[in-house]
């Protein structure tokens, strides 16, 4: 059986503390496993066409939201680990771990606006190379006292790191993208390959093999599939086999949940937001449209809500 999980929106202007707060205490009394948000540190004009501002930073909202909850993990879905530091990134997330008592998932990306790289002044065409290097500093900061590193993209001597995380080896590590190198850097790192709205024959048929490969050539066991998906309930069937993930009738996505679960999925993050900002719905609508899509797959869904999340 699969655990569930939602994408809280941490951006646009109707979002404040208190729908925040809303967000992570419906979650928990719902049975979610999981809320997850996103992240932008510079929102430039590509960005703000589908995330508008306000942007809320997702290791300081977690560290307080977490604070309403018991039970409910949290997470970044994803956070763009080119932004900041390794060490910085290491160190929030081995925080967040602790205060949590072990509830939080580090889910990580490589980004897609250049224009925010180039706000940052980060060069876009390494951020796949950037993000190995980094997740390189992080794995090792999450298990070691002190560490030196000589990369091309950090490099420090002998750094204090700690407080250490609860969990051992390290908090949940999710990799998203969906292209080959996302696959490469899930197998290599990840304790769950996360991919955002992958196309249902492409995953089907598809990723499988491709992350299987990847994970063999490492010498490694294939990472957990926790994908993100859309959450969009429609009053009646649609057609067609291209349908996206998540779109449909209550029908349908109980379907696409089943068919998740015999995919291997661990955890499915239900995302409510939508293609265009001026489509948004109310959080209350969102969340009729949630606990719809909970109820009628009540018996896809396992309501035990950290067992999902330990690393392997």
């Amino acid at each position: 059986m699969i655990r569930l999980g939602l994408n809280v929106p941490n951006f646009g202007p109707t979002t404040t503390a208190a729908t925040l707060r809303d967000w992570v205490e419906f979650a928990e009394e719902t049975g979610f496993s999981l809320a997850m948000v996103s992240d932008h540190v510079a929102p430039t004009t590509d960005v703000t066409a589908t995330y508008p501002p306000p942007f809320y930073d997702p290791f300081v909202t977690l560290a307080w939201l977490a604070s309403f909850t018991t039970e409910l993990s949290v997470g970044t879905s994803v956070a763009i680990l080119p932004y900041r530091h390794p060490l910085l990134t290491a160190r929030m997330s081995a925080n967040l771990d602790q205060f949590t008592d072990g509830r939080f998932v580090l889910g990580v990306g490589v980004g897609w606006s250049e224009l925010e790289y180039g706000a940052l002044g980060l060069p876009f065409g390494d951020r796949g190379c950037i993000t190995d290097e980094f997740l390189t500093v992080i794995t090792r900061a999450w298990t070691e006292e002190r560490i030196s590193f000589d990369g091309d993209h950090a490099r420090f001597e002998d750094v204090a790191t700690g407080p250490p995380p609860v969990r051992h080896p390290h908090p949940p590590l999710w990799v998203g993208g969906l292209g080959a190198a996302a696959m490469r850097r899930a197998a290599r790192f990840g304790d769950a390959w996360h991919p955002v709205n992958p196309g249902r024959d492409w995953l089907q048929h598809a990723a499988p093999s491709l992350l299987a490969d990847a994970a063999a050539s490492l010498g490694k066991q294939s990472p957990k599939l926790s994908p993100r998906i859309k959450a969009r309930v429609t009053s009646r069937d649609l057609p067609g086999t291209d349908r996206a993930l998540g779109v449909g009738s209550l029908s349908q996505i109980r379907d696409d949940l089943l068919l998740l679960d015999d995919l291997g999925a661990d955890v499915v993050v239900l995302d409510t937001n939508p293609d265009h900002p001026d489509q948004r719905q109310s959080a209350v609508d969102d969340w009729r449209a949630l606990q719809k899509i909970v109820a009628c797959a009540d018996d896809v869904v396992a309501r035990h809500p950290n067992r999902a999340l330990e690393p392997r």
